[in-house]
């Protein structure tokens, strides 16, 4: 029964790891689009994080997941002389890498985890259908790859621990890479490993780890005209700028301060729900420490959670490695009603996180090269109320170089026509000003032509292209209008849509 039950929940992955939802801008931003520029010479644009006097995010974690396989697919295409690979099939490309990351090393982590022969299936089957493991994890997010060196950083410490005087030399040695990897891939890494990583002090006393090839790699990127001389001399540390970029209040109020119990009270449970429920039921049963709080893995969980809620700034993302951590040891007991909650809450999150969520974006960038003529004048593409277009998914032929984007984010909707006016010539047809945003947007409607809407505006809106799989959480306005009409209009007007902007010749 559990084979069928994890091949059914194997296939759900699958499908939700080729659902175009974006949940976080960082997953394209911070991966992808830096190395679709570099390699297949496709528009990009490099976030702050690496553009910074002091950088804080290093190219070293991102080698083995981006670059090699965007490298492998320009490879084949050269020989066989195809061009360049196109921008969805390298998206596919990366997913499926993602998703193949999850099932192994993820899946294979949680197995050995597990001490007891008679919970391991339950727990691979309980982590494989956590939403969680559908969407963020076949994402691609440095919070991603942490949950899988964070889960073998703790597969490699047990196994030393328990063969301390047999442990091998590859043990030690892959733990010490998996160690410096994580912590150039996220200065959170540590947090998880800390407590842990007592048990190995004795054995670490007189080891090192060389850095050099990862300070290398990262001041080369930084600083290409430099020598080895001066690599060595003035090395690029990315975790120690992040850690000072992170430790400043006024940096991190720029992306939004939360309260300190925000990761406990809110974020948790938004990645867990029911079984965290359970977790604080069986906590208030029995306050004397509950068994499921007496091993290495949730301890790990729950002391890193403690550590990153000394940050103000607390998005769920960051707890990501804690969820298979958690769920490895949650105190879930074979109730219909627990059972029930579970199914329905992962079906719930999943769709919404795995499939709707800013679905539109994705879809609506690899459509603007079809929707733009190119025998019209260079297009200007206004994004509005939507996370920020990948640009690399334009490609890389001339038709991409004629799209310019403006990512509007939430600007108020009068300060948008205020923009369009700028750049819509008078009485244009055929138009190459387009404007992307959510089909739920009312403000739009007074613009938007239709024949049911005849009015005359200075500006218009023509329709030529919606997404239906697209919903805008950042479009939710209760206070104004009320939690009921919010709702109504956001779902039941769900969609992401393309508008030619033209301005009225009467």
């Amino acid at each position: 029964m559990w084979r069928r039950t994890y091949l059914l929940l194997l296939l759900i992955r699958v499908y939700f790891a080729l659902s175009p939802s974006y949940l976080h801008p960082d997953e394209n931003f911070q991966g992808p689009e830096l190395f679709a520029g570099r390699i297949f010479s496709f528009p990009s644009k490099l976030p702050w994080e690496f553009t910074v006097e002091h950088p804080i995010r290093s190219l070293f974690p991102l080698w083995a997941v981006y670059e090699l396989p965007m490298s492998l697919l320009k490879w084949f295409y050269t020989e066989v002389g195809s061009g360049s690979a196109p921008p969805h099939l390298v998206y596919y490309v990366l997913r499926s890498g993602m998703f193949l990351l999850s099932f192994v090393l993820e899946d294979w982590a949680i197995y050995e985890l597990v001490p007891s022969p008679r919970h391991r299936r339950a727990t691979v089957v309980l982590v494989a259908s956590s939403y969680v493991t559908w969407t963020y994890q076949t994402h691609t997010f440095s919070n991603s790859l942490e949950t899988l060196l964070v889960a073998w950083g703790l597969v490699l410490i047990r196994r030393i621990v328990e063969n301390k005087r047999y442990s091998s030399f590859f043990s030690n040695t892959v733990l010490a890479f998996i160690a410096v990897l994580g912590v150039f891939n996220r200065i959170t890494f540590p947090a998880f490993l800390l407590l842990p990583g007592l048990q190995l002090l004795p054995q670490f006393q007189r080891k090192c780890v060389n850095l050099h090839p990862v300070f290398y790699t990262d001041t080369a990127f930084y600083r290409p005209t430099a020598s080895l001389l001066e690599i060595l001399r003035d090395p690029i540390i990315t975790p120690l700028n992040n850690l000072l970029y992170n430790t400043d209040t006024s940096n991190l109020a720029q992306h939004g301060l939360h309260p300190h119990h925000q990761h406990f009270t809110a974020n948790l449970f938004q990645l867990l729900g029911p079984a965290y429920i359970a977790m604080l039921v069986s906590l208030v049963q029995r306050p004397m420490v509950p068994s499921w709080m007496r091993n290495m893995r949730a301890l790990s969980a729950l002391s890193a959670t403690m550590l990153l809620s000394l940050f103000p700034h607390q998005e769920p993302r960051f707890l990501l490695p804690a969820v298979p951590l958690l769920l490895s040891c949650v105190p879930l007991r074979r109730s219909r009603l627990l059972i029930g909650t579970w199914v329905l809450f992962n079906a719930a999150m999943g769709f919404l996180m795995g499939v709707y969520h800013q679905g539109g974006v994705v879809p609506t960038q690899l459509a603007m090269r079809d929707i733009h003529n190119p025998s019209y004048p260079p297009a200007t593409v206004f994004w509005w109320k939507t996370y920020s277009p990948p640009l690399w998914l334009l490609g890389g032929d001339n038709q991409s170089t004629e799209i310019e984007t403006q990512d509007l984010m939430g600007i108020p909707g009068v300060e948008l026509v205020r923009r369009l006016e700028q750049v819509v010539p008078r009485c244009s047809y055929p138009s190459s000003i387009f404007l992307v945003a959510p089909t739920s947007a009312d403000f739009l409607d007074q613009y938007a032509l239709s024949a049911t809407n005849l009015q005359k505006q200075s500006l218009q809106l023509h329709p030529l292209w919606s997404y239906r799989k697209h919903l805008s959480l950042d479009d939710m306005d209760f206070a104004e209008d009320g939690i009921f009409s919010t709702l109504k209009r956001v779902i039941g007007r769900r969609g992401l849509g393309v508008w030619s902007v033209r301005r009225s010749c009467i």
